[in-house]
């Protein structure tokens, strides 16, 4: 695979390590000789160590094979989350610090969630692209709220805050953006 070609959840074999690649960044050339440079993120699948470095756009990088498995979230304690494998029901645990940004998402009932097997031993999970959470504060709509680009903070069950519209009320349930985690629509 060339480095052009990365994108989120795809697990790269670097320096003898397992990375699982949570984000990249496309940063432009500032010249014409210049090259299309491509800032990873992700962790060691390992070690739980953060991973950050940059790649030219040509540059062939190598994959590691894994398995996307069908996950149902179950439940969250002090240190874990657990979900289970859609299929044979089987159970797996991942660290709280390694889906640091997926867990804001997480709400019960929470449908298309993928993990990522290899070896028997799950390197992360994949949410759907929009999910469907309830609002629980907010400041009270506005009477002359419009639905102009004027927006309010909103908590939502998880924790996360997002910005809405004015006119959105407590117990509305909202779409959101997982990659970006901006407001959509209602649900």
């Amino acid at each position: 695979m060339k480095a052009s070609e990365l994108r989120k959840g795809v697990v790269l074999l670097v320096n003898g390590r397992n990375v699982l690649i949570k984000g990249v960044d496309v940063q432009s050339p500032s010249s014409r000789s210049g090259s299309t440079l491509y800032k990873a993120r992700g962790h060691d699948v390992v070690s739980r160590q953060k991973f950050e470095t940059s790649f030219k756009g040509e540059e062939v990088l190598q994959t590691v094979d894994f398995e996307r498995r069908p996950v149902q979230y179950l439940y969250q304690d002090t240190d874990a989350c657990t979900f289970m494998d859609n299929e044979n029901y089987e159970q797996y645990s991942l660290d709280n610090t390694t889906i640091e940004e997926e867990r804001r998402y997480l709400d019960d009932g929470l449908e298309g969630i993928t993990a990522l097997v290899a070896d028997g031993s799950v390197l992360g999970i994949e949410l759907p692209a929009t999910v469907a959470m309830e609002v629980v504060d907010t400041a009270p709509a506005m009477k002359a709220a419009s639905s102009s680009a004027r927006t309010k903070p909103a908590t939502l069950k998880t924790g996360l805050v997002v910005q809405v519209p004015e006119y959105l009320t407590t117990g509305e349930r909202i779409k959101i953006n997982t990659v970006t985690g901006e407001f959509i629509s209602r649900a």
